[in-house]
């Protein structure tokens, strides 16, 4: 591969502590050591004078893939109705936009906006195999996805018999077998009631219907195992009582839980809400406050963004709620594969005091959390929007004036509710390098992302600097995905495949034996009819976990 130099850019690294100007020198996909000798002429030369250079974005939650994505865009025809079409050029194929854009489209807009690689928060295992084919169709960016265990059958029977060596071996075993980077809880067998049909879980103590185990004790399994796994993320936990006001205290009791585990709580923005259906407020001092002593948990945020989207959760009781309350068309989907999935099309109105809340919150997060690595910029694509309107958060943290003004736009009573008015601090471009590439990489353990250190994926971006921020980083001059320029002075010149990215954890051939035994003994759950085989995934998006996390 050719040798490529970027000259003269402002380096924003925060992983390496840089922040100057300098060179990167760029051969075979990895960032590597300037020549010792100076006769040495790189094959090409991108002067990157007066520009910010960062590494590629890593969006640690978002939402591309799998039979919700599918089922979303199935039910909203109209948005492609509305416009939401792509044309074909040289470098693109046809493709729709809307909330949820066609897997072609999804790689070129996240490159478009300086995006390398991109996290899937919630796969079931028995649909790995569709879920590999959208992903070897989205092009550019690197892809990973978690699977959904916190409702899986043979988990909670693993947990009910406090089976932990077994646990940690059926993990092992389904992470290899469907080529998934990490774990995931969606709402701890409260799913799993709500389809039995007997109501929700609220409290970490309820019983799960059928299986004699708590969400406490699933989620203490889980985490525990993973942890003894040594899995490069810890579990990705979607709490319980989602979007419902008061919900800030049962997602402190779930941070106390798990205390003492790697944990990664999503969509916090979701879980902070104090007060009743009429009273509805912020309780994101108490929570910040404790994700600013604890340094074994980490959150994204979630943010809410106003505008049309389309809400797809696992957690299939917050789908049939949200389907009442907004009287919107509703799919539950998933239901037969140890999880659930509700899609409710959904518009976040500015003068909706709920939604303003919500947006208002979300921002709270961000300007609480003492410690930026802590925390990561996600929208929940597609929940609270687009990850089309990272830039637009971007500007909101880093410009106060413009949080205030539109602050001024929303019903009084937000102000009221949301102390996001009290908050002067400003985003500077390190802290934006960190909740957008080097934090996320970090929290995923994908060493070789989000910084640029020598032996790093030479996966960078180049921002031609600009007041408006916004338009800064909706615009990158330059997106070099693993060594090749793919973004060329903002024309896309290139949407080759990218790479998926799993984890290959030892596994254990006694216990292995007893999982394979017990799925041949339950015929409506054959995982291994199910899952992939190492032939049926693209050959060139393998990357194996040793090979990518030194």
């Amino acid at each position: 591969m050719s040798l490529l130099k970027i000259a003269n850019g402002y380096v924003v690294d925060p992983s390496n502590g840089i922040d100057d100007v300098r060179d990167l020198w760029i051969e075979n996909g990895k960032i590597v050591a300037p020549p010792n000798d100076p006769g040495v002429r790189p094959d090409r030369t991108i002067d990157a004078t007066g520009d910010v250079v960062m590494p590629a974005g890593v969006d640690i939650h978002c939402h591309i893939a799998g039979s919700k994505v599918n089922t979303a865009r199935a039910m909203r025809p109209e948005e492609v109705r509305r416009g939401g079409a792509v044309n074909r050029t040289d470098v693109l194929r046809s493709g729709t936009l809307g909330s949820m854009p066609s897997t072609f489209t999804t790689g070129a807009k996240y490159a478009g906006l300086g995006y390398g690689t991109a996290v899937d928060a919630a796969i079931a295992p028995l649909a790995a195999r569709q879920t590999h084919f959208e992903l070897a169709d989205t092009p550019i960016i690197d892809k990973a996805f978690l699977l959904l265990m916190g409702n899986n059958h043979y988990v909670m029977n693993c947990v009910r018999e406090s089976a932990d060596a077994q646990l940690r071996s059926y993990l092992a075993w389904v992470l290899n077998a469907s080529k998934a980077f990490g774990i995931k809880v969606v709402n701890a067998g409260g799913v799993e009631v709500w389809k039995a049909g007997k109501g929700r879980v609220s409290t970490l103590d309820d019983l799960v219907t059928g299986f004699d185990v708590t969400p406490r004790a699933i989620l203490t399994a889980l985490t525990s195992a993973v942890d003894d796994l040594g899995l490069p993320h810890p579990v990705h936990i979607h709490g319980q009582n989602l979007g419902l006001p008061g919900n800030a205290d049962s997602t402190l009791e779930l941070m106390t839980a798990i205390d003492g585990h790697r944990a990664h709580l999503a969509h916090i923005q979701f879980h902070s809400y104090g007060g009743d259906l009429k009273t509805m407020s912020s309780r994101v001092d108490v929570l910040a406050d404790y994700i600013n002593s604890h340094d074994r948990i980490s959150v994204d945020v979630g943010q809410v963004m106003f505008g049309e989207t389309t809400s797809m959760t696992a957690d299939g009781a917050v789908g049939q709620f949200l389907h009442k309350v907004t009287g919107r068309k509703w799919y539950s989907h998933d239901v037969e594969l140890e999880t659930g999935c509700g899609v409710v099309p959904i518009t976040y109105d500015n003068k909706n005091l709920v939604h303003a809340l919500q947006w208002a919150i979300g921002l709270e997060w961000f300007l609480r959390v003492d410690d930026p690595w802590k925390i990561a910029l996600s929208t929940d694509h597609p929940n609270g929007g687009s990850f089309l309107a990272y830039p637009q958060i971007i500007a909101l943290l880093m410009d106060r004036g413009l949080r205030a003004d539109t602050l001024a736009t929303l019903p009084e009573k937000v102000r009221e509710r949301c102390p996001l008015g009290d908050f002067s601090r400003e985003y500077s471009l390190t802290e934006i390098a960190i909740i957008t590439r080097s934090g996320p990489a970090r929290l995923l353990g994908m060493k070789h992302k989000g910084h640029l250190g020598v032996g790093a994926d030479a996966d960078i971006t180049i921002y031609r600097p600009d007041a408006d921020k916004a338009r800064m980083f909706s615009l990158p001059r330059y997106l070099i995905k693993t060594g090749r320029v793919v973004l060329d002075d903002g024309e896309l010149r290139s949407a080759e495949e990218g790479n998926l990215l799993h984890v290959a954890p030892e596994r254990d051939s006694e216990h292995e034996q007893k999982i394979k035994t017990w799925f041949n003994d339950h015929s409506t759950m054959r995982f291994a009819n199910y899952a992939m085989r190492e032939n049926e995934v693209p050959q060139a998006a393998v990357v194996a976990s040793g090979e990518q996390q030194s």
